[in-house]
């Protein structure tokens, strides 16, 4: 049930327990859970109804396109069944047509239901997320494992370490110093976040800042404590999420060129019906007939055989107008294309998404891992050198936790000073992290800060030369080795054998510093400790110089170690101070639990008076540091005309020092503007969010929620962009659902993000994008090449039945020859064009507009001046086999068919009125003779021969047509076919086809052919060749026009 939860993070322990009616130490009586549960319902996610399996399947015929071909299938099949009852033989023959129409459309509602299915699976995925039981408190007594969705609000439930939190809770009591909780899949913050039990005083403030919260679906990684549930099921932040995504996933739109594809599918309705209206106007009189009587006609008479006749003539129009091919030939583009993407680590999740990548003009990218490593990294730090006033800053070079990733820039300090020992001692021994290795990658345990402390200590070694050379071999030795997973630290183990730990005084976020108590060489304790720069230096009375001398600290040289360290924030870093205490009093002799001062030990309000009278050390400035392939995507993205927004969980002053170093913004350039935390972006008013994104350049938004990033991507879409957006969190679902191209981290990608997501990263770089939007912009210049040699193809045909119906001819080719022409013949010279290579400059050019035309006005006059030629030689080849004994020397009457007139050709049905016509009997390739019963079937079974050579010049033209189409305005000399073999075996396999249909007498039966002999071929290829001649002019008179354009601009 619906419920306006109350803000429990403003509210304290006390109140929340009275808004509850529970006590913390008896919990929810069986009774009382009862009656909530009838409230509040069960703690799970519901799962969202998908469309039924039925709706899906009608919803792929709801396309222009393949209604006219549903309509022509239709009309074929009754047309069929009665010719069959008129003829009383209903071969298979006669339903070849229908047939296979239909499967051809079955065939694309099957691909279609594939991809739409694959949209609910990232919902099944979030409530894999969900915890399946908890440790809770009914009656008065824990319930170890009770189903987690058997939660209500109200209920007391223990969390330890490792626990994945059941649902939306208040955190009543802490039961250890402090508590972490893992929420970056959550909220996208990198970094553990310490939780508390005070209140916030903010009845709205962002998930980051709720810190007395823990979240459904996170992980507890330190301490343990008592919570009270406060929101369950789908009022819970992962619920709302699922809720974020169910409506994303409502909002799916259309990709640019199934748009287009759809815009020409609308127009080419038009087009086929005008041409049948004037297909029929034109033959009105062959079946309809009158008489005139006073100037009125009268004595009406219909033919329905007739009126049948052209009934199949618009169906063979609409045959012919409509690319059967063009679904498989785009989709075998596309699969083709996902295997380029794979190989450079862009797997494609949804075929379209390929092709939507090409227009990408917008770029909205997450900082933490993507833009950045995601590994932590010490930078930079700094100690004090002989003065007080000199320090001597080091820089570290590397940005992941593999120890032999780069080194300290300029290091000679091997036989290290006191400062440098006491420095590496602090972050080898005061550290819980250690380091494995996971295939190539090296990855962290423990808290990423304090991982990145240990590579340090790596890079600078240790003091002692014979242990020092030791090390190396081991490591030496170690690069051999088959397992490599675990990590050998050399460095770290000998300083953590030297100063063997004895006591540990946990982080607390009062005194934000933690420390460990260590037993030296010499005997004695020391205590080491390490937090924050400001803490430790208002703890701190001496600060340590690099001969080992201490120099007492006052004001003015604390003020100039808080200026040096505010130095190193501002480039973004994250800065630890470290210290130690020789002085420890009671704690000098400590060793174990059984020493007096122990009891001080379990006292964290104790802390920091033992953490006083410290002496300061240095300090260390780590980062999540960029890519290094970074700074040239940004700058490839930016000729490319394509904007890149940086959307993080991050805060504000990190994500503007990353932007700045990745060159997102130049140098200097004022942030405002430019640089907005999701809450301030969200409370400007519409009109200025639109300004604010529409501005040319880059943007960041810091400390972004869910309901952020999908705000702005939904506003992104609305102004006309095309959005990739990327992400990895389950916070960032709903965004990437709703993204044109959503982008998920395959490395730290949750199975929530990739699941919602188009395509998947393997190797979570920023760069790969840009290279997937290279391919994706030359699959869609390949896909627009074989759209427009298919179209052209298609124009030729409808033509050619044009002109059939025109002049009253004998129909000179049937609907399934231009089934097959249009599928098989068409097919694989057509899919060998999206081989074309890439042109040079592709990444130079902006970003096509969604809204460009795939065909203007200049393309379609082409289109128009080749589809007539092929139109007239089909038709032309047709009349001149009929009427003509030679053409160009080539003998025509050698199988002794019989010569006709054209004015005879033209009036075919009334032959039977004719006096005295005879025909004699022919000889067709095979040694078949062809004979007659009746004279007048010369026009209908004596047509064979005659359109055997129309559909062959009609193949032989598409097969010079598709080396026109290589490029769409180089001529043939500049761009030569063996620039792309592939074309040339798809035109081999292609005519291979061809004949296969001629020589088998079987599927020669079936498509109403026979074979031709080697001086016909000859005809067939001197009618075809003139397509190329005619196609490079027309190249030519283009290429001139926009030289003139181009002139006309410069001058």
């Amino acid at each position: 049930m619906e419920e306006n939860p109350f803000p429990a993070w403003s509210w304290s322990v006390e109140q929340c327990l009275k808004e509850y009616n529970v006590r913390i130490d008896k919990g929810l009586s069986s009774y009382e859970v009862e009656k909530r549960r009838e409230r509040y319902g069960w703690n799970e996610l519901t799962k969202e109804k998908g469309k039924p399996l039925w709706r899906l399947v009608l919803e792929q015929f709801d396309d222009m396109l393949v209604k006219i071909l549903l309509v022509a299938a239709f009309i074929s099949f009754i047309l069929a069944y009665l010719h069959g009852d008129e003829c009383e033989e209903l071969g298979f023959e006669a339903y070849v047509e229908p047939f296979v129409i239909v499967l051809i459309l079955v065939l694309n509602a099957i691909v279609g239901v594939i991809q739409e299915t694959n949209a609910e699976k990232a919902l099944e995925a979030l409530k894999e997320m969900q915890c399946e039981s908890g440790k809770v408190l009914r009656d008065g007594y824990f319930v170890p494992d009770l189903p987690a969705r058997e939660l209500v609000p109200g209920d007391i439930v223990e969390l330890r370490v490792g626990d994945k939190v059941p649902a939306d809770m208040r955190v009543a009591a802490l039961k250890t110093s402090t508590l972490r909780v893992e929420q970056s899949s959550l909220t996208g913050e990198a970094m553990p976040v310490l939780k508390g039990t005070s209140p916030i005083f903010m009845d709205d403030c962002e998930l980051q800042a709720k810190e007395n919260m823990v979240f459904a679906g996170t992980t507890v990684v330190n301490g343990s404590c008592i919570c009270i549930v406060v929101n369950t099921g789908m009022n819970t932040e992962i619920g709302k999420i699922q809720t974020q995504i169910h409506e994303a996933s409502l909002e799916e739109s259309n990709t640019p060129l199934k748009k287009k594809l759809d815009e020409f599918g609308n127009r080419l309705t038009t087009v086929i019906g005008l041409v049948c209206l004037i297909v029929w106007v034109i033959n009105y009189k062959y079946f309809l007939t009158w008489d005139l009587v006073n100037g009125w006609p009268t004595n009406f008479r219909f033919s329905f055989e007739k009126c049948t006749y052209y009934f199949k003539i618009a169906v063979a129009l609409a045959v012919a107008a409509i690319p059967e091919g063009l679904p498989a030939v785009i989709t075998t583009c596309l699969a083709l294309g996902t295997r380029k993407m794979a190989q450079k680590n862009a797997i494609v999740r949804k075929l379209p998404s390929v092709e939507t990548l090409g227009c990408t003009t917008v770029i909205c990218s997450d900082k933490t891992g993507t833009l950045t490593t995601n590994q932590m990294s010490a930078t930079e730090f700094f100690t004090l050198g002989g003065k007080i006033t000199s320090s001597r800053i080091f820089h570290v070079e590397g940005s992941t936790y593999d120890p032999k990733d780069g080194g300290i820039v300029d290091w000679n300090c091997y036989n290290m000073d006191a400062n440098l020992q006491a420095m590496a001692e602090i972050c080898a021994v005061c550290n819980d992290a250690g380091i494995f290795c996971n295939g190539r990658l090296f990855r962290a345990t423990g808290l990423p800060t304090e991982a990145a402390l240990k590579v340090l200590v790596e890079k600078m070694g240790v003091p002692d030369v014979k242990a020092r050379n030791k090390i190396r071999d081991t490591q030496l030795a170690a690069s051999y080795l088959i397992d490599r997973s675990t990590v050998k630290l050399g460095c770290c183990e000998w300083w953590t054998k030297r100063s063997k730990r004895v006591a540990t005084l946990e982080f607390d976020r009062i005194r934000k510093s933690m420390s460990v108590l260590v037993r030296e060489p010499t005997g004695r304790n020391r205590l080491l400790v390490k937090g924050a720069v400001e803490s430790l230096l208002e703890r701190s009375s001496h600060v340590q110089l690099a001969d080992g001398s201490l120099v007492p600290l006052d004001e003015p040289y604390r003020q100039l170690l808080l200026l040096r360290n505010l130095e190193m924030s501002s480039k973004g870093l994250r800065c630890l101070g470290l210290a130690y205490k020789d002085d420890l009093g009671e704690f000098s002799d400590y060793y174990t639990e059984t020493h007096p001062a122990h009891k001080k030990l379990l006292d964290p309000a104790c802390y920091s008076s033992i953490e006083s009278e410290l002496v300061f050390v240095g300090v260390v400035g780590l980062r999540d540091p960029p890519r290094d392939e970074v700074h040239k995507a940004i700058d490839d993205c930016r000729e490319a005309g394509i904007k890149v927004m940086v959307i993080t969980g991050d805060n504000k002053s990190t994500a503007e020092a990353i932007c700045q170093e990745i060159r997102l913004f130049s140098e200097g350039e004022q942030l405002k503007g430019a640089s907005f935390t999701g809450k301030e972006f969200m409370a400007l008013s519409p009109s200025e969010q639109i300004e604010i994104l529409s501005k040319p350049g880059g943007k960041v938004f810091s400390r972004a929620e869910p309901r952020h990033k999908q705000e702005i991507v939904r506003m992104l879409k609305e102004m006309g962009e095309i959005v990739a957006m990327t992400g990895d969190g389950v916070n960032d679902a709903p965004a990437l659902k709703l993204a044109d191209i959503g982008i998920a981290m395959g490395i730290t990608g949750t199975e929530v993000a990739k699941e919602a997501s188009d395509m998947v990263l393997a190797d979570d770089n920023f760069s790969t994008i840009v290279s997937a939007v290279a391919e994706g912009r030359s699959i869609y210049n390949n896909m627009k090449a074989f759209i427009r040699y298919m179209i052209s193809s298609n124009v030729g045909e409808v033509i050619s039945i044009f002109l059939t119906a025109a002049l009253s001819i004998p129909e000179c080719m049937i609907p399934v020859q231009l089934l097959w022409v249009n599928l098989v013949t068409d097919g694989p010279p057509a899919t060998a064009l999206g081989f074309n290579p890439a042109d040079v400059d592709i990444m130079r050019k902006p970003p096509r507009k969604s809204d460009d035309a795939l065909i203007n006005s200049w393309v379609l006059f082409r289109y128009l001046v080749i589809g007539s030629y092929v139109g007239i030689a089909t038709v032309g080849i047709f009349i001149l086999w009929y009427t003509q004994a030679s053409f160009l020397g080539i003998n025509l009457v050698s199988d002794g068919h019989t010569l006709v007139e054209l004015s005879q050709l033209r009036n075919w049905g009334e032959c039977s009125s004719w006096s005295n016509f005879t025909v004699t009997p022919f000889t067709v390739g095979d040694g078949r003779v062809i004979t007659f019963s009746n004279p007048c079937d010369y026009f209908s079974v004596g047509k064979v021969k005659a359109v055997t050579l129309s559909l062959s010049v009609l193949v032989a033209i598409e097969m010079f047509n598709s080396l026109n189409a290589l490029s769409e305005d180089n001529s043939l000399v500049t761009m030569p076919p063996w620039r792309n073999p592939w074309l040339l075996v798809a035109m081999s396999f292609s005519f291979g086809m061809h004949c296969l249909i001629l020589y088998v007498p079987f599927l020669a039966d079936v498509f109403g052919i026979v074979p031709l002999s080697l001086n016909e071929w000859f005809l067939v290829i001197l009618v075809s060749a003139p397509v190329i001649l005619i196609d490079e002019v027309l190249k030519l008179v283009g290429r001139r026009r926009r030289w003139k354009r181009k002139k006309k601009k410069t001058a």
